[in-house]
């Protein structure tokens, strides 16, 4: 009873206070473009601690390692990293709204002592459609990223009476850390139009319904009036540059980011098509998921082609653990339960900190420390 009552609370002074009316415009590309040539050039990982399976597990206070996460984003510091993708979830507002905030808070204190500015995602269409706060269940011996949850579930992206939570949600987090120069970004959903993956059940009309709902999370992000950039990644196609070839939620996803992003995990001739098919827009461009090695998407190609066309590079994993996502997609249909993958699909660092690869953590180290690039002139920009 008291959940609920703090929850009707927060939903209607939230409501209250700010509107899609009262949302600011999204940044013209002069202000893109301004705000990005003061950023130094953006390279990090996604990044859950070792500690935990998902989301739940690396903010709940029941499992919450800060002292994990200092070590970690130390040796994210140690190699040139100066920036984290970290997952939120809807759940873990409405359950502990205040408990989270102030996790997050002193995770932007233990990331500026490390020089790194995180880009927070607040929904995610991947993995478990039916998330469950509280204890989480042991990994999957094994798969890839067995314990990973959608944001918002899929009976809550359903229920359209539900809304107005995920609009509290919304509001309440990106509005407390909106003028908070310590966050670089708000990544508002990653990979909408994903089914969803591995061996769980698909969500019925999933993409007309995040369709649905996409452009609203932008709304209720922009009625907070954040100082950092909105955006949203495509990652699935070969056209991006044509709005014709886009799908409902591309569309929206390209025509409200103030950045740019996109998400690529193959060979470096399709990285760098798309690459300069997300620069077409005229946009600063962030690549927000790249680095599978099985797949052809290595740091040896991927990266220097993202420094020399400036863009922002954030690879999937760090330090391997619980997510267990060294291992490839294809463990959902044979678990790697005998025997290791010939070469790790995702991560950087072993769980003691030690590179999986010293050449990948140089190269790392050695682009970062050089200038920022210029993007060079090409194909001219969309209005």
């Amino acid at each position: 009873m008291k959940f609920k009552l703090f929850l009707g609370l927060s939903v209607a002074t939230l409501t209250m206070t700010a509107s899609p009316a009262d949302a600011r415009n999204i940044w013209t590309k002069a202000e893109a473009k301004t705000w990005y040539d003061r950023q130094p050039w953006l390279v990090g990982s996604n990044y859950a601690p070792a500690s935990a399976i998902n989301q739940f597990e690396m903010w709940q206070p029941e499992t919450w390692d800060p002292a994990r996460i200092d070590k970690e984003l130390g040796w994210a510091q140690s190699i040139g990293m100066n920036t984290m993708r970290v997952y939120l979830h809807n759940m873990l507002w409405e359950n502990d709204a205040e408990g989270l905030k102030r996790r997050m808070d002193e995770f932007l204190a233990i990331s500026a002592r490390h020089g790194i500015r995180p880009v927070f995602v607040l929904f995610d269409s991947c993995w478990d459609p039916d998330p469950v706060a509280g204890p989480q269940r042991p990994p999957i011996p094994g798969v890839h990223n067995s314990g990973w949850a959608q944001a918002p579930g899929a009976a809550r992206l359903a229920d359209r009476a539900q809304y107005p939570q995920l609009e509290a949600y919304v509001k309440d987090v990106v509005g407390h850390f909106a003028r908070d120069p310590r966050v670089l970004a708000w990544d508002v959903w990653n990979e909408p139009n994903n089914e969803g993956g591995g061996n769980f059940k698909p969500t019925p009309d999933k993409k007309k319904l995040v369709a649905g709902l996409l452009g609203r999370v932008f709304d209720w992000a922009q009625s907070a009036d954040p100082t950092q950039p909105l955006t949203s990644g495509l990652w699935i196609g070969e056209i991006w540059d044509k709005q014709e070839t886009l799908d409902a939620v591309e569309r929206i996803q390209v025509s409200r980011s103030d950045v740019n992003s996109f998400h690529d995990y193959n060979w470096p001739e399709q990285f760098e098509r798309r690459a300069r098919q997300m620069l077409s827009y005229g946009r600063p461009v962030f690549c927000t998921e790249y680095m599978a090695r099985g797949n052809g998407s290595t740091f040896d190609q991927s990266l220097p082609i993202g420094k020399r066309l400036g863009i922002a590079m954030i690879n999937w994993g760090f330090v391997d653990g619980k997510t267990q996502t060294r291992l490839p997609w294809d463990s959902w249909k044979k678990p790697y339960t005998y025997d290791e993958p010939p070469i790790w699909f995702h991560e950087v660092l072993r769980a003691d900190g030690t590179p999986y690869r010293q050449a990948e953590t140089d190269l790392i180290r050695s682009l970062a420390a050089q200038p920022k690039a210029l993007v060079p002139a090409g194909r001219a920009a969309r209005r």
